[in-house]
Formats: C-alpha cells, structure tokens, sequence
C-alpha cells in the first residue's frame, strides 16, 4: 500500500522539524538522511516507508514554520528542488555554502548526523 501522507502527519512533521533545527548553519543534510533518522510510523511496512517517507520529509519542509531552518534541506545530488530556489539558495549562501552552477558538494557540506563531528577525520599516519 502506498501512502500520500504519513498515517499521523502532525506527529510525523514534528519529528522532521526536530532534527532540522539540529542541522548547524553551513551545512545541509537531504531528504533521504532525515528519512533514515526517523522512526518507522506503526502500520507502515518498510518498503512502503522506503518509498514515501523522502516525499513526506518534503511535504513537512513544505509546511513548516518559518523558524525552521527548511533551506538546509536538499536533495540525494545536492540540488535544491524547493519551490523556492533562489530563496533557498540566497540563504545557503549566507551561511556560507558555496555553489558551482546550481549544485552543493555535499561531501563538504552535508551534516553528518546528530552527534558527529562535522570536522574531518585527521588521518593516521601508521
């Protein structure tokens, strides 16, 4: 069964907004990495959540309040996909993320999750 919308949307918008307010300023994490942070909703198999649950992390981007950082949310290739581009980018930009044409490196800038270093892993030298 697919579903349009998750089976409690308020609770579950609540959840995505949660760990966007996590992600810090200059970086960004994508639909699919907030998907994957997130609990299973009860009464949806995995495949099913597989299949939506990317869509719903946009669909609560789409509704959130305004102080929720929605620009740090992009998508699998680094391209924003929100309705509002320029929007969305100008703030990116503020923050200090740098774009070539309209794509991020997300290498650079993608957050690594809650807890995690975002500075890199110094490398052992034996």
């Amino acid at each position: 069964m697919n579903y349009v919308h998750p089976p409690n949307r308020q609770q579950y918008y609540q959840q995505v907004w949660e760990q966007v307010y996590e992600i810090p300023v200059g970086k960004v994490a994508t639909y699919g990495q907030i998907m994957k942070l997130l609990p299973q909703p009860e009464g949806v198999s995995e495949d099913d959540y597989k299949m939506s649950a990317s869509r719903w992390v946009g669909l609560a981007m789409a509704a959130c309040s305004d102080d929720v950082p929605w620009q740090r949310v992009v998508n699998s290739q680094g391209k924003i996909s929100h309705p509002e581009a320029a929007k969305q980018k100008k703030r990116l930009e503020e923050e200090g993320v740098l774009f070539l044409k309209d794509k991020l490196n997300l290498d650079e800038y993608q957050w690594r999750g809650p807890g995690q270093s975002d500075e890199p892993e110094q490398g052992r030298l034996f």
